[in-house]
Protein backbone atom coordinates (compact mmCIF):
# COMPACT_ATOMS: atom_id res chain seq x y z
CA UNK A 1 0.00 0.00 0.00
CA UNK A 2 2.60 2.50 1.02
CA UNK A 3 4.34 2.15 -2.58
CA UNK A 4 1.76 4.41 -4.02
CA UNK A 5 3.63 7.45 -2.31
CA UNK A 6 7.37 6.00 -2.87
CA UNK A 7 9.01 6.07 -5.81
CA UNK A 8 10.03 2.96 -7.95
CA UNK A 9 13.20 3.00 -6.86
CA UNK A 10 12.70 2.13 -3.16
CA UNK A 11 11.07 -1.24 -1.88
CA UNK A 12 8.10 -1.93 0.09
CA UNK A 13 7.61 -5.09 2.27
CA UNK A 14 4.62 -4.40 4.53
CA UNK A 15 2.14 -6.80 6.65
CA UNK A 16 -0.76 -6.12 8.16
CA UNK A 17 -1.12 -8.87 10.72
CA UNK A 18 1.92 -10.96 12.78
CA UNK A 19 2.48 -13.98 10.90
CA UNK A 20 3.01 -17.04 12.67
CA UNK A 21 6.34 -18.91 13.13
CA UNK A 22 8.53 -16.14 12.41
CA UNK A 23 12.31 -16.03 14.05
CA UNK A 24 14.85 -12.96 14.75
CA UNK A 25 18.45 -13.10 14.91
CA UNK A 26 20.10 -14.05 18.26
CA UNK A 27 21.64 -10.42 18.37
CA UNK A 28 18.28 -9.15 17.99
CA UNK A 29 16.56 -11.55 20.14
CA UNK A 30 18.88 -10.11 23.06
CA UNK A 31 16.78 -6.80 22.18
CA UNK A 32 13.79 -7.74 22.74
CA UNK A 33 14.04 -10.79 25.45
CA UNK A 34 12.61 -9.10 27.98
CA UNK A 35 9.62 -7.10 26.54
CA UNK A 36 6.20 -7.24 26.62
CA UNK A 37 4.28 -10.10 23.71
CA UNK A 38 3.28 -6.52 21.95
CA UNK A 39 6.81 -5.31 21.64
CA UNK A 40 8.14 -8.41 20.19
CA UNK A 41 5.45 -9.08 17.49
CA UNK A 42 6.12 -5.56 16.25
CA UNK A 43 10.20 -5.81 16.59
CA UNK A 44 9.90 -9.37 14.83
CA UNK A 45 7.09 -8.79 12.05
CA UNK A 46 8.65 -5.31 10.91
CA UNK A 47 12.42 -6.78 10.65
CA UNK A 48 10.25 -9.63 8.46
CA UNK A 49 9.35 -7.20 6.26
CA UNK A 50 12.82 -6.02 6.27
CA UNK A 51 14.81 -8.88 4.97
CA UNK A 52 11.98 -9.35 2.46
CA UNK A 53 13.11 -5.56 1.04
CA UNK A 54 16.68 -7.14 1.75
CA UNK A 55 16.03 -10.21 -0.76
CA UNK A 56 14.36 -7.84 -3.16
CA UNK A 57 17.46 -5.65 -3.42
CA UNK A 58 19.32 -9.00 -4.29
CA UNK A 59 21.15 -8.98 -0.53
CA UNK A 60 21.46 -11.81 2.00
CA UNK A 61 19.25 -11.47 5.21
CA UNK A 62 20.75 -9.31 8.02
CA UNK A 63 20.16 -8.60 11.29
CA UNK A 64 18.64 -5.27 11.93
CA UNK A 65 19.77 -4.13 15.04
CA UNK A 66 18.68 -0.48 17.22
CA UNK A 67 21.28 1.95 17.09
CA UNK A 68 21.67 5.95 18.16
CA UNK A 69 18.07 6.77 19.64
CA UNK A 70 16.42 3.76 17.91
CA UNK A 71 16.87 4.44 14.45
CA UNK A 72 17.76 0.61 12.56
CA UNK A 73 21.20 0.00 11.36
CA UNK A 74 21.34 -0.57 7.88
CA UNK A 75 23.74 -2.44 5.93
CA UNK A 76 26.60 -1.08 3.79
CA UNK A 77 25.17 0.74 1.13
CA UNK A 78 21.16 0.62 2.00
CA UNK A 79 18.97 3.27 3.17
CA UNK A 80 16.03 2.55 4.83
CA UNK A 81 12.94 3.34 7.55
CA UNK A 82 10.64 0.74 9.28
CA UNK A 83 7.51 1.79 10.76
CA UNK A 84 4.50 -0.16 13.09
CA UNK A 85 1.32 0.93 14.64
CA UNK A 86 -1.81 -1.52 15.15
CA UNK A 87 -2.78 -3.34 12.02
CA UNK A 88 0.45 -2.35 10.14
CA UNK A 89 4.46 -3.16 9.77
CA UNK A 90 6.46 -1.97 7.12
CA UNK A 91 9.96 -1.25 5.65
CA UNK A 92 11.39 0.62 2.78
CA UNK A 93 14.52 0.09 1.25
CA UNK A 94 16.69 1.09 -1.22
CA UNK A 95 20.26 1.32 -2.88
CA UNK A 96 21.88 4.37 -1.02
CA UNK A 97 23.04 5.65 -5.04
CA UNK A 98 19.13 5.60 -5.97
CA UNK A 99 18.37 7.67 -3.18
CA UNK A 100 19.78 9.80 -0.69
CA UNK A 101 17.90 8.82 2.06
CA UNK A 102 14.02 8.21 3.23
CA UNK A 103 11.25 8.43 5.87
CA UNK A 104 8.18 6.68 6.36
CA UNK A 105 5.59 6.21 9.37
CA UNK A 106 2.28 4.86 9.94
CA UNK A 107 -0.77 5.65 12.47
CA UNK A 108 -4.17 4.76 13.29
CA UNK A 109 -6.49 7.28 10.95
CA UNK A 110 -8.18 8.47 14.63
CA UNK A 111 -7.75 11.95 16.26
CA UNK A 112 -4.69 12.93 18.79
CA UNK A 113 -5.30 12.59 22.05
CA UNK A 114 -6.44 15.97 23.86
CA UNK A 115 -3.05 18.18 24.35
CA UNK A 116 -0.84 16.06 21.67
CA UNK A 117 -1.76 18.47 18.86
CA UNK A 118 -0.32 21.58 21.15
CA UNK A 119 2.85 20.00 22.06
CA UNK A 120 3.82 18.79 18.68
CA UNK A 121 2.80 21.69 16.62
CA UNK A 122 3.89 25.29 15.80
CA UNK A 123 0.83 27.95 16.22
CA UNK A 124 1.04 28.60 12.27
CA UNK A 125 0.80 24.45 11.65
CA UNK A 126 -2.60 24.97 14.44
CA UNK A 127 -3.84 27.74 11.98
CA UNK A 128 -3.35 25.18 8.54
CA UNK A 129 -4.47 22.06 10.35
CA UNK A 130 -8.22 24.13 11.97
CA UNK A 131 -8.56 25.41 8.52
CA UNK A 132 -8.33 21.94 6.63
CA UNK A 133 -10.72 20.59 9.23
CA UNK A 134 -13.40 22.88 8.37
CA UNK A 135 -12.94 22.30 4.58
CA UNK A 136 -12.23 18.38 4.37
CA UNK A 137 -13.90 16.94 8.06
CA UNK A 138 -12.72 13.41 6.96
CA UNK A 139 -9.23 13.53 7.46
CA UNK A 140 -7.86 13.42 10.52
CA UNK A 141 -4.89 16.32 10.26
CA UNK A 142 -3.95 16.40 13.40
CA UNK A 143 -2.91 12.67 13.20
CA UNK A 144 -1.84 12.87 9.57
CA UNK A 145 0.67 16.27 10.83
CA UNK A 146 2.18 14.22 13.79
CA UNK A 147 2.83 11.34 11.59
CA UNK A 148 4.19 13.71 8.33
CA UNK A 149 6.40 14.76 11.62
CA UNK A 150 7.89 11.38 12.15
CA UNK A 151 8.61 11.03 8.98
CA UNK A 152 10.63 13.99 8.42
CA UNK A 153 12.67 12.94 11.07
CA UNK A 154 13.57 9.46 9.84
CA UNK A 155 14.41 11.16 7.03
CA UNK A 156 16.49 13.59 8.59
CA UNK A 157 18.63 11.22 11.76
CA UNK A 158 20.47 9.16 9.16
CA UNK A 159 21.52 12.29 7.68
CA UNK A 160 22.52 14.21 10.64
CA UNK A 161 22.62 11.70 13.68
CA UNK A 162 21.29 14.37 15.32
CA UNK A 163 18.09 15.36 16.88
CA UNK A 164 15.08 17.03 15.49
CA UNK A 165 12.47 18.66 17.25
CA UNK A 166 9.14 18.89 16.56
CA UNK A 167 9.23 22.41 16.60
CA UNK A 168 12.06 22.83 14.16
CA UNK A 169 10.06 21.71 10.99
CA UNK A 170 7.13 23.85 9.64
CA UNK A 171 4.58 21.98 7.70
CA UNK A 172 2.21 22.76 5.34
CA UNK A 173 0.04 19.98 4.36
CA UNK A 174 -2.08 19.98 0.55
CA UNK A 175 -5.19 18.34 0.96
CA UNK A 176 -4.23 16.30 -2.69
CA UNK A 177 -2.10 14.07 -1.09
CA UNK A 178 1.85 15.97 -0.31
CA UNK A 179 3.25 17.63 2.33
CA UNK A 180 6.20 20.12 2.27
CA UNK A 181 8.32 20.76 5.28
CA UNK A 182 10.45 23.64 5.75
CA UNK A 183 13.47 23.47 8.43
CA UNK A 184 13.87 25.53 10.80
CA UNK A 185 17.19 24.65 11.43
CA UNK A 186 20.84 24.44 9.46
CA UNK A 187 19.77 21.39 7.33
CA UNK A 188 22.36 18.34 6.25
CA UNK A 189 24.64 18.66 3.14
CA UNK A 190 23.78 16.42 0.65
CA UNK A 191 26.03 16.23 -2.78
CA UNK A 192 27.75 19.69 -1.64
CA UNK A 193 24.35 21.65 -1.01
CA UNK A 194 22.58 22.23 2.19
CA UNK A 195 18.72 20.18 2.38
CA UNK A 196 16.50 23.31 3.72
CA UNK A 197 13.20 20.94 3.93
CA UNK A 198 11.76 17.81 2.54
CA UNK A 199 8.85 17.08 0.57
CA UNK A 200 6.69 14.30 1.18
CA UNK A 201 3.42 12.32 0.30
CA UNK A 202 0.35 10.58 2.45
CA UNK A 203 -2.05 8.39 2.37
CA UNK A 204 -5.15 7.64 4.11
CA UNK A 205 -6.75 4.44 3.89
CA UNK A 206 -7.52 0.67 5.48
CA UNK A 207 -8.06 2.90 8.90
CA UNK A 208 -4.34 3.79 8.43
CA UNK A 209 -2.07 7.05 7.48
CA UNK A 210 0.78 6.50 5.71
CA UNK A 211 3.40 9.50 4.92
CA UNK A 212 6.53 9.14 2.67
CA UNK A 213 9.83 11.06 2.76
CA UNK A 214 12.03 10.43 -0.32
CA UNK A 215 15.32 11.89 -0.58
CA UNK A 216 16.84 12.63 -3.90
CA UNK A 217 19.99 10.93 -4.44
CA UNK A 218 23.00 13.82 -4.75
CA UNK A 219 24.00 14.62 -8.36
CA UNK A 220 27.04 13.39 -9.33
Amino acid sequence: MIERILPPAVVVEECFTDPAGLRLHPEEERVVANSVAKRRQEFTTVRHCARRALARLGLPPAAILPGVRGAPSWPTGVVGSMTHCDGYRGAVLARAGAVGGVGVDAEPHAPLPDGVLDAIALPAERARIAALRATHPEVCWDRLLFSAKESVYKAWFPLTGRWLDFAEADIVVDPAGTFAARLLVPGPRLGGVELTGFDGRFLVERGLVLTAITVPAPEA
